[in-house]
């Protein structure tokens, strides 16, 4: 650690985990209401577990990538953050929201738009609290006078992001019109600006890991930045197909749909061809793990899955099925769960006494994870396809449906617990180390040549 503010991060990293777990009690809840009978039904409907489990992402990753922020800005920007009291408050004022919002929805308190639930008080607080936090990493450029791509891309993306919440406080009577501009906020996230904030911290590692040099790594990030907006915000459209739009939305969605995955493509081809180039091998195996198993699972998850039903002639069968689940799950999980984790072991060896080159317990949480998250995926999907042709195609009511697709929920469940394991031991490998907060330690390429194995 080369900063005494960077310490900061610690302190997000603990609540982005801690949370983490929390949205999977709920998430492994919900999953099992399916299987019956729901001894919980009175107390905790399955209404109240889903907006608790998929609001909770929003809250973690969102912790997770302010913490990750306060990390690499100083780095990249060679000074000390602007403000720690300041850090320490805007973390304050986001836990108290976040946990205010949870009891809030167990008494159905509530705006029932999904994803951004939060009533307009909790609403204004992420507002300051975003104004907060872009103040302090702007300050801190702007004191260092150094401002890198790497680090301006990250930093755009965040405050687009904070822009593009500000729809998300007006409500509307008309349900198209409310559900219209709710995807300004939620696709224009999680397929737009997000994914700018993924390819700063990607190629942050990627120069740190594997001594690729920037200036090819930076390019890369203009050619991901370039199609995001090209393709993303387009792409919004298709999400407008079926709630009362004009008809042009279709093509118009379609054509942009299919564009989406070139820049996690080229996202996949930048980490790898930055770790084949560079010849070299970084101590912190693990991280190099997690960095790498993002690019590539979001190239899944996002790319493939999104493309394989997001063209109106398939969507209009799959749209709000578990098909949606199978896409939402694999998506979430590789392009902005993965890159927090993969920032989180990247930095845990100078925040803590972990060793650098990582434990077996550590490397059991990421195969797990993988393998948990890759069997929930192929469980949505077995069980959306049964939902399809029941519900859409042979007309049988949704109950009927569900009694008949209820096996795939047994496979759900198992493949959650397994992914929910390794999550657990991530969590622990985190907290069993000591916190320290020594400065000295370098953070830049640690590298040495990687070596020859036999004929």
């Amino acid at each position: 650690m080369r900063y005494k503010s960077q310490s900061v991060a610690y302190w997000y990293f603990a609540v982005a985990l801690a949370l983490f777990g929390l949205q999977l009690v709920f998430g492994l809840l919900s999953a099992a209401k399916y299987l019956g009978p729901d001894p919980l039904l009175y107390l905790l409907p399955f209404d109240v577990t889903k907006v608790i489990h998929t609001n909770l992402l929003i809250v973690w990753v969102l912790a997770g990538f302010m913490g990750a922020t306060y990390w690499m800005v100083p780095d990249e920007s060679r000074t000390e953050l602007h403000s720690t009291k300041l850090a320490y408050i805007q973390l304050v004022l986001w836990v108290l929201m976040g946990v205010t919002a949870i009891i809030g929805y167990l008494f159905r308190w509530g705006t029932g738009n999904k994803l951004l639930e939060q009533p307009l008080p909790h609403k204004i607080v992420i507002v300051i609290v975003m104004l907060m936090f872009l103040y302090n990493i702007g300050m801190t450029i702007k004191k260092s006078g150094r401002l890198t791509t790497t680090e301006g891309v990250l930093v755009a993306g965040l405050g687009l992001a904070a822009l593009l919440y500000l729809p998300a406080l007006l409500e509307y009577d008309n349900y198209t019109v409310s559900i219209y501009y709710r995807w300004w906020t939620i696709h224009l996230w999680v397929e737009g600006v997000w994914e700018m904030i993924q390819g700063g911290f990607l190629a942050y590692l990627l120069i740190r890991l594997s001594g690729a040099d920037r200036e090819v790594m930076e390019k890369w990030l203009y050619i991901i930045v370039g199609l995001v907006f090209i393709a993303g915000i387009l792409g919004t459209a298709h999400h407008y197909y079926w709630v009362g739009v004009p008809s042009y939305w279709l093509p118009v969605g379609g054509f942009f749909s299919a564009l989406e995955p070139l820049a996690l493509v080229g996202m996949a081809i930048y980490a790898y061809s930055a770790i084949r180039r560079s010849g070299l091998a970084h101590p912190n195996k693990l991280a190099l793990h997690w960095t790498v198993g993002s690019a590539v699972f979001t190239l899944f998850g996002a790319g493939l899955l999104g493309l394989a039903h997001t063209f109106p002639s398939v969507n209009k069968w799959t749209h709000g099925t578990l098909i949606t689940a199978m896409h939402g799950h694999a998506a979430f999980y590789g392009a902005y769960a993965m890159i927090v984790l993969a920032m989180i072991t990247y930095a845990a060896p100078s925040l803590t006494r972990r060793p650098e080159a990582g434990t077996s317990m550590g490397y059991w949480s990421f195969w797990l994870q993988l393998g948990g998250m890759f069997g929930m995926t192929l469980s949505f999907a077995t069980a959306g396809i049964g939902q399809v042709y029941l519900e859409r195609i042979m007309g049988l009511g949704f109950l009927d449906t569900q009694l008949k697709i209820q096996v795939h929920f047994v496979m759900l469940v198992i493949t959650a617990s397994i992914f929910a394991v390794g999550v657990a031991l991530f969590i622990v490998d985190f907290f069993r180390y000591a916190p320290r907060f020594e400065v000295g330690q370098d953070t830049g390429p640690a590298l040495r040549p990687l070596q020859p194995t036999g004929a």
